[in-house]
């Protein structure tokens, strides 16, 4: 499983609909489990993004659709970041030789 970090903002829509916000994050765990993976942790934020999230997914490609899923309902704007733990960030590092 490869980790990823989710930065969301609120668009409009879902800060109109903020009070449905956690209705939605326990849909968006469905469909992300429906898939093979799952959310480590979700925290609401302040500052540049509204919400950040920690997930595991099977694979780079359903990651994207994952993010194209929960973009298309017009709630949130998101940023996918994959994340390296920090032994496969050591292997790379020491790769380079």
């Amino acid at each position: 499983m490869s980790t990823y970090i989710m930065l969301a903002n609120w668009t409009d829509q879902g800060a109109r609909n903020v009070r449905d916000s956690p209705n939605r994050l326990d849909a968006a765990n469905k469909a992300l489990e429906d898939v093979g993976g799952e959310f480590r942790s979700v925290f609401m934020t302040m500052g540049e993004f509204d919400l950040v999230g920690e997930y595991e997914a099977p694979d780079d490609a359903v990651a994207a659709r994952f993010a194209l899923q929960v973009g298309q309902l017009g709630n949130v704007r998101t940023r996918t970041l994959k994340a390296f733990p920090e032994t496969a960030y050591r292997e790379i590092i020491n790769s380079l030789g």
